[in-house]
């Protein structure tokens, strides 16, 4: 995604320069709530791109992973480098009624293609609600806590990780991931998705996700 204002950590787009300091940066990079180091994006969750993940997450096409894998690919710096690959997890309830977690798939292409190793280090600590609809702060509240490290996370300490979804929203998902995998030791976590929701139109665009019950994060 491209904007005129953007954060220049976590890139979140903005209709004017108000919302950023001196360096670029946004109020919750600012405070530090974003958890992430910095995030990246093949294009907005708008037109053909939105059909194509709609398709792959909710149609179950899982061969659309690799596609979408070069999409996230083009979209993350070739200077970036990284010690490990991790998904966003599903809870297990969710997994079942989707038959795979969209996140994973994705995560094994770059993986492959970076020649570094996917670590499944987190892990659904309990269900959450649908985040579409949810005000920013209710985001937050509503992933608080929500995800876990598993051992294998021992093994990211002191490492760089790409942190892998297909969709952005507000960050709250990607945050609560990045924060738990910081506590395991982590000492970078750079978030990668296929698209961005431009909250900067959100209105109307909510109450039509809402509506089709996208779960967006």
């Amino acid at each position: 995604m491209t904007a005129e204002f953007f954060c220049v950590s976590c890139r979140t787009p903005f209709l004017n320069a108000f919302p950023l300091d001196a360096g670029g940066r946004c109020g919750l990079c600012r405070a530090g709530l974003r958890g992430f180091d910095a995030a990246y994006c093949f294009g907005a969750y708008e037109g053909v791109l939105r059909d194509l993940i709609h398709l792959y997450k909710y149609g179950r096409v899982q061969t659309l992973s690799l596609p979408l894998a070069d999409f996230l690919a083009a979209a993350l710096p070739l200077e970036e480098r990284f010690d490990a690959v991790t998904p966003v997890p599903l809870h297990w309830r969710k997994q079942w009624q989707r038959g795979f977690n969209q996140a994973e798939f994705l995560a094994r292409a770059i993986a492959r293609r970076r020649g570094v190793p996917v670590v499944r280090a987190l892990r659904r600590a309990r269900f959450t609600q649908t985040q579409a609809g949810l005000s920013n702060t209710a985001r937050r509240g509503n992933v608080a806590g929500a995800f876990r490290c598993r051992r294998a996370a021992k093994t990211l300490a002191g490492r760089s990780v790409l942190l892998i979804d297909d969709v952005m929203t507000t960050g709250s998902t990607a945050a609560a991931c990045a924060r738990a995998l910081k506590q395991a030791g982590a000492a970078k976590v750079v978030l990668a998705t296929v698209a961005r929701v431009d909250r900067r139109f959100e209105g109307a665009r909510a109450q039509l996700v809402s509506s089709r019950g996208e779960d967006l994060t």
